[in-house]
Order: structure tokens, then C-alpha cells, then sequence
């Protein structure tokens, strides 16, 4: 009796460890809410920017601002009337260039001189996207003054010095020299 009575609990015991693992279930499930309010608090964040920069634009009569198809207005100070001067620079080129940023009531956050003269190989270093945009724009002598909306400045992170958390900025560049990358390469 008793060795059936062991071989019965041998058997349960048997066929209770066969069973297949259940996958267990996370203790708490999310649903993306996260993601899509941070796409919302950035939707509304650009509009109230966008909203910001084209009343500046509005006031300011004196000058024709242009929009760019990369998010960003800009105005010429200086423009190059030289009909042979038509070079823009391009991937490797590198420029030579000063600048200053604003905020944009006109508060001066790193004023002209402030920052040294750059020199800059395009698309091959790190320079922040809307400004790297605007040289595109730019020939040889040209003076331009840009609008920048955060996200086409620093950004979330600022330059972690004096630029802070999603600030739109105006930056004032004068783009003194462009050397094309086949007259840099000494391969050539």
C-alpha cells in the first residue's frame, strides 16, 4: 500500500513538472501616452515660437525677410551685387565667418566679437543646424541676419554656457571667405 501511495504522488509530482512555462506578464503596460504628449508639448512649444517670430517680423518694417524651406527667416544686411560672385559653399568647403546671438527681445547673449572668427568645414563639423543651413545661403562677403527657432538652434540641451532650454535665437554672420574643398585638398 504504501509503495502505491508513493508512486501515486510520484506520478503527480511527474506530470505537475511537465507543464509548460507560462510567459509572464509585465506589471505594468504602457500604452505610448508619453510619447505622445512630448510630440505634443514640441507641436505646441514650435507654434508658440513660430507665433514669436513672425510678430517680429511684422514689426519690422525695414527689412524683406525671407523663409527658408528649412524652418527659418532671414534678411540680407549686406548683399553681394558682384554678378561673378555666385559661389555658395558646399559639403567640404570650408568657410571662414563671425557671428553673434540674441534672444529675440535684443538681449545679447554672446555678442559680435565675443565668439572668435570660425572657420568651418561644411557638414563636416559640428556647428548647430540652422546655422549650418544658413551658410549654404550665404556667398562671399555677405552679411545676413537669421531667425532661428529652438529647434533649429540648441535645442532641449542649449550650448550648456549661456544659451538655455529651448531658446529661438537671432544670430547676425558675415561670411567673410569660402575656400572650395578641391583648392583645400592637397592631394590634388
Amino acid at each position: 500500500m504504501k509503495i502505491i501511495k508513493l508512486i501515486l504522488i510520484l506520478v503527480i509530482v511527474g506530470l505537475s513538472g511537465c507543464k509548460s512555462p507560462e510567459a509572464r506578464r509585465p506589471v505594468t503596460q504602457s500604452s505610448g501616452s508619453f510619447i505622445n504628449e512630448s510630440i505634443e508639448r514640441n507641436r505646441e512649444l514650435v507654434a508658440r515660437e513660430e507665433a514669436q517670430i513672425l510678430e517680429i517680423i511684422e514689426r519690422d518694417t525695414l527689412n524683406d525677410y525671407v523663409a527658408s524651406n528649412s524652418g527659418f527667416w532671414y534678411y540680407y544686411n549686406t548683399k553681394t551685387t558682384d554678378s561673378t560672385n555666385t559661389e555658395t559653399p558646399e559639403f567640404g568647403d570650408v568657410v571662414r565667418f563671425d557671428y553673434d546671438i540674441k534672444e529675440l527681445d535684443g538681449d545679447v547673449i554672446y555678442a559680435q566679437g565675443e565668439l572668435p572668427t570660425k572657420r568651418y568645414a561644411m557638414d563636416k563639423e559640428d556647428l548647430f543646424n540652422g546655422l549650418r543651413e544658413g551658410l549654404k545661403l550665404m556667398k562671399e562677403g555677405e552679411e545676413v541676419t537669421f531667425i532661428f527657432p529652438s529647434h533649429k538652434a540648441f535645442g532641449y540641451y542649449g550650448d550648456k554656457n549661456k544659451i538655455g532650454t529651448n531658446v529661438p535665437i537671432i544670430t547676425h554672420v558675415k561670411l567673410h571667405s569660402i575656400i572650395n574643398e578641391s583648392n583645400n585638398n592637397p592631394n590634388n
